[in-house]
This record gives structure tokens, C-alpha cells and sequence, in this order.
């Protein structure tokens, strides 16, 4: 018996890839986390009031890979360090004035992300394509529900204020496209992922 048949019942990808859990293994997973949204979230095309960037593919596919608390940690602390200070925003930026962007929302909306990706990743959502679609099609619309609100509010704080129709439009329109490319890349990248570990094992056994 191989390790990954050895694994628990609810492990995702990250354990079947690292083995057993440690503290130390779990910290640099974390940290590999967010690193790899710090890096998509450099994908930017500039757009007022919110960019349109790679950060939702990594938060899914972080999420997915670690499960529940360590893809929460990640994105939380994704989150703390670029209001510390870290250049891990889109456009290289960093700082507690991130607040007051109408894009914060969204950031805010990825720990949530990660929170629900991760939940059904550790009940195998992410291993089989159609449960993927569902999973990471569920996880494209949640940044949207804080990240809207969001920037609504601090439109109208900044003197701009919209009505819904005109938030949807600034908020939600021009992002359609992108999100379900994200969305099909992390439905097919994770089952494929799954599929791949699987042969491996059988080989090794």
C-alpha cells in the first residue's frame, strides 16, 4: 500500500503531493499559497474602479490544494500582508490604504473564497469534472458578493456614487469572460491533477 491509498478520507491534493502533515510543512504550504496569488494577481489589465487580474484562478486553485484551514490561512494572510506593507497587490502594491479602494471587497472575498473551496475540496468536489464545475463555478461568484457592496460603498464615499445597475455594470459585466476562463481552467487543472496522482500510485504499487 502506497502512501496516498494510506491517506485519510477528506486529504486534498496537498497531501497526497507532501505526505504526512506537519507544522512546518503546513507553514510553507501556506506561504507557497500566497505567493502563487501574489504572482496571478500581476496578470492585470488596469481598469477604474477594478482591475481585472489572475488573483480568483489562484485563490481557487490554492484553496482546492490546501483544504479549509490552510487555504484560509493562506488567503488571510495574503490579505494582512499586503495591508501590512508587502507588494503583493495587484500592480505591485501594498499598504493599508488598500482599504479605501473600491477593489478591496474583492480581496476580502477571496478568504471567504477559500474558506467554501476548501470545505468541499476536503469531500472530494475537486477530484471529478462535473462536481469541479460546480465547485469551482460556485467559487467564481463569491468574490462578487463582497466585492460589489464593496466598491459601491466606497464609490458613493469618494463622491461617485451608482446605483445597482450602474455596480454591476463597473463591477460584475466586464469581468464575465475572464471569470469562466478561470472557471474552466481550475474545473479541468484539478481533476487532471487528481487523475495524474492516481496513476502514479497505481504505478508505484
Amino acid at each position: 500500500m502506497t502512501a496516498a491509498i494510506a491517506l485519510p478520507r477528506r486529504t486534498v491534493l496537498a497531501d497526497a503531493l507532501v505526505g504526512q502533515r506537519t507544522l512546518v510543512k503546513d507553514l510553507v504550504l501556506v506561504s507557497v499559497g500566497v505567493g502563487v496569488v501574489a504572482g496571478l494577481a500581476q496578470l492585470e489589465i488596469p481598469m477604474w474602479p477594478v482591475p481585472i487580474t489572475g488573483q480568483t484562478l489562484g485563490v481557487m486553485l490554492v484553496a482546492a490544494t490546501l483544504g479549509f484551514r490552510r487555504g484560509v490561512a493562506a488567503m488571510a494572510s495574503y490579505l494582512l500582508l499586503g495591508l501590512a506593507g508587502l507588494p503583493i497587490f495587484a500592480g505591485f502594491t501594498g499598504s493599508i490604504a488598500a482599504v479605501g479602494k473600491p477593489s478591496f471587497g474583492f480581496i476580502i472575498g477571496f478568504v471567504a473564497t477559500a474558506a467554501v473551496v476548501g470545505w468541499l475540496a476536503e469531500r472530494r468536489w475537486d477530484r471529478r469534472p462535473l462536481l469541479a464545475i460546480a465547485l469551482f463555478g460556485l467559487a467564481s461568484l463569491i468574490p462578487f458578493a463582497f466585492g460589489i457592496p464593496y466598491m459601491a460603498a466606497m464609490l458613493a464615499a469618494l463622491g461617485s456614487p451608482v446605483t445597482l445597475l450602474g455596480a454591476l455594470e463597473l463591477g460584475l459585466l466586464p469581468f464575465i469572460v475572464g471569470g469562466i476562463v478561470k472557471w474552466a481552467i481550475a474545473a479541468a487543472a484539478m481533476p487532471a491533477a487528481w487523475a495524474a496522482v492516481r496513476r502514479i500510485d497505481r504505478a508505484a504499487a
